[in-house]
């Protein structure tokens, strides 16, 4: 009998080819006007010049894939959310 992996990690993000949704979907648009070029244009050098522009876009995607560039400005939230007081001046008086 089969056994399957229980899959636990929900939040992963959603893999194609090694790329996220978003960036698959500029590769195909990229892969589709490339598809559409090579139609009207019967040039060789046109053919490989598309073949090696998709092939780095690719690369250049997966690369950003592993190590993104994000601009961080600083921290957005603090490291702990508390409901003490920040004042060390009683308003209350005990």
């Amino acid at each position: 009998m089969k056994r399957y992996k229980v899959y636990r990690n929900i939040r992963m993000r959603a893999m194609i080819m090694g790329l996220p949704i978003s960036l698959f979907a500029l590769m195909m648009v990229s892969v589709i006007c490339s598809l559409l070029i090579v139609i009207f244009s019967f040039h060789f050098g046109v053919i490989v010049g598309l073949l090696l522009f998709n092939a780095l876009l690719y690369g250049a995607l997966g690369r950003w894939v592993k190590r993104p560039f994000g601009i961080t400005a600083g921290k957005t939230f603090p490291e702990r959310i508390s409901n003490k007081r920040l004042s060390p001046l009683s308003h209350v008086q005990h």
